[in-house]
């Protein structure tokens, strides 16, 4: 499966967002922009956008994001709490141009929680690495996903492990390491 390089955290995110300000770096944009803009996108249609309006609006907070690249201050704010404002601001100009001000003021009332935008970015990637370790874990000898299962899912100990399948702890510890193995070689950067 051919992934884009991502970003793997904050600082990650901040560095492209200072190279896009700097040099107008197109590769950190393309980066940024296949980490943030189905990010984006799946936090405005948890917001009620439609489907259509969502991509739109996705594309717009990250166009936004590159001409305004050079406000960006990461001493003040991180990189994804930067980048959902701006998708908030956008959205809200939106409910501005369609809807009635009562209705509005009842959105801007629930945005209010400055949680809610990077809670959903962080659900994003929590679901995105469950699905990707699941697959990866289907992919072990039965031997190894079990004591994987047993260690990170039961919270059992090794020795527990051991009398619990009635093999050598040495055997235990060898699988674990085996299937470790794999798992690092299959997912890179999310164990």
């Amino acid at each position: 499966m051919n992934r884009p390089p991502a970003a793997s955290d904050a600082a990650d995110h901040a560095a492209l967002i200072l190279a896009i300000a700097q040099r107008q770096d197109r590769a950190a944009f393309a980066t940024l922009f296949a980490y943030f803009a189905p990010r984006v996108k799946a936090w405005m249609l948890r917001a009620g956008v439609p489907p259509t309006g969502a991509e739109e609006l996705a594309q717009e907070t990250l166009l936004m994001v590159w001409r305004k690249a050079k406000l960006f201050d990461p001493a003040r704010a991180g990189a994804s709490t930067w980048i959902f404002a701006i998708a908030r601001n956008l959205r809200l100009d939106v409910l501005r141009r369609e809807r009635h001000p009562s209705e509005l003021l009842a959105e801007e009332a629930a945005d209010e929680d400055a949680e809610t935008a990077p809670a959903a970015d962080h659900a994003f990637d929590q679901r995105e690495r469950e699905v990707r370790i699941r697959a990866a874990l289907a992919t072990l000898p039965v031997e190894q996903a079990t004591v994987i299962r047993k260690a990170f899912f039961e919270d059992k100990a090794h020795g527990d492990i051991e009398k619990e399948l009635g093999i050598p702890l040495g055997t235990v510890k060898s699988r674990m390491r085996l299937a470790m193995n794999r798992l690092r070689a299959a997912l890179g950067d999310v164990v």
